[in-house]
């Protein structure tokens, strides 16, 4: 394993993982509410907010498998994930001058740096099996995901002082530490971003021949793999639940600062709330995967749905920043161990041939459960002009995931993957 390529890979996750905290977590749903949005009634702020959390989500859903397949058969990925890169890095940096009531050029904006940091993670991904060894694969990508933790979260905290404590950086006001604020993640990203474009070669290869554009051969692909997955029974119920209360789970990540704002939340102790749940996710994550080797990781994930209707309820009910710092406190308990024990209890039911494939259809069909709960929000906030309405209405996907789950037999699924398994084996070896 190489130390240098491997730093710059990492490093390239501490830089982009900015986007995520202070973009579409913490910072900019404030700027949005508060800035964009004026002059627009209060819940319908809040509501086109989602609408625009779910277009953005459903262009990168779409694109996945395109990328997937551009990723497989191209011998170009160093050259997309700098053009997804540098798309997002520029969208950050042009949300600096998003002025009163431009609430459409921020939507734009968002939707076009959501792409541009979903897009340059699909090819970032890619680069794993190049970087590492097989044996050392693992330990890389945790430490990739710990750093990104991190550099997310460093920068966050910067943001926060710039924003409340703006004189120390010779600013005139909150705003303009906020507008800065989303310069420096540009320049995070970009800074970051060097080692990887300057250290990794893209391993020289046979570009593959192939009959069909790269569309046809992706989505050829997920419907593919979702007739295979019907064939283990076990896994597809584990799969739709995973669906249901992924959605719950993606949309308090992208609507709970937007949500706290427009119940009357200050914007300074929202974005402290995020910073805590940021930290606090980094050893509870560990914390649940020490649970589910003690009480079983079934047991344990449903343990974090539990908790995380619990958190939907403090929201509806939730009335002061404390309330939203407990609430935050809640999110970082639950929120890196449920992705983390529904990532595991996926793959243990998934054949032994078969990981990338599943794993590829795991991640788009992630990406496609992501869009109806900000919808749902967003309409139900919009109907009844009221967003705590619309946080309760989350209860339905977490209820629904949480019966479903009840259903899996994952010890019958580990069964029939090793099965099928073992019978694709005997057609190999009879042909």
């Amino acid at each position: 394993m190489k130390k240098k390529p491997v730093m710059s890979w990492i490093l390239y996750d501490f830089g982009n993982s900015a986007f995520a905290t202070t973009m579409m977590a913490a910072v900019l749903p404030i700027f949005y509410y508060d800035v964009a949005a004026k002059g627009l009634n209060e819940s319908l702020a809040t509501s086109y907010w989602g609408y625009s959390q779910s277009i953005a989500v459903l262009i990168v859903a779409i694109l996945a498998p395109i990328l997937g397949a551009i990723s497989d058969y191209s011998v170009a990925k160093k050259r997309f994930l700098m053009f997804f890169a540098f798309m997002g890095i520029i969208a950050s940096v042009l949300l600096a001058f998003v002025g009163e009531g431009d609430y459409l050029l921020a939507s734009g904006l968002l939707i076009v740096g959501t792409i541009g940091f979903s897009g340059g993670n699909a090819f970032y991904d890619a680069f794993l099996p190049e970087v590492s060894d097989e044996k050392n694969m693992d330990k890389v990508s945790s430490w990739g995901f710990a750093f990104g933790y991190i550099g997310g979260g460093i920068l966050l905290a910067i943001n926060l002082l710039m924003i409340m404590k703006y004189q120390w950086f010779g600013l005139p006001n909150t705003l303009a530490g906020t507008r800065l604020s989303f310069i420096s993640v540009g320049i995070w990203w970009l800074v970051f971003s060097i080692p990887l474009f300057k250290n990794i070669v893209e391993e020289k290869k046979q570009q593959t021949k192939r009959t069909q554009s790269y569309v046809k051969i992706g989505f050829k692909r997920v419907g593919s793999t979702l007739k295979e997955i019907k064939r283990y029974k076990q896994l597809l119920i584990f799969l739709i639940a995973f669906w249901l209360y992924n959605d719950g789970i993606s949309t308090i990540i992208k609507m709970a600062t937007i949500y706290g704002r427009d119940i009357g939340i200050d914007s300074n102790s929202l974005i402290i709330a995020l910073l805590i749940t940021q930290f606090v996710g980094i050893p509870c994550t560990f914390f649940f995967g020490f649970l589910a080797g003690k009480i079983s990781p079934k047991k344990a994930l449903s343990l974090s749905l539990y908790i995380y209707l619990a958190i939907v309820a403090l929201g509806y009910f939730m009335t002061s920043a404390l309330h939203f710092y407990m609430l935050a406190i809640c999110v970082g308990i639950v929120q890196g161990g449920a992705q983390s024990l529904s990532r595991s209890i996926f793959g243990r039911m998934v054949p032994g041939d078969r990981h990338a494939e599943f794993y590829g259809f795991y991640g788009v069909s992630a990406k496609f459960s992501a869009i109806f709960g900000p919808f749902v929000f967003a309409l139900v906030g919009q109907l009844t002009g009221s967003s705590r309405l619309g946080i309760l209405s989350l209860v339905v996907f977490f209820i629904a995931g949480i019966i479903l789950l009840k259903f899996v037999d994952i010890d019958k699924g580990q069964e029939q993957a090793r099965a099928q398994t073992d019978s694709d084996l005997e057609t190999v070896i009879k042909t």
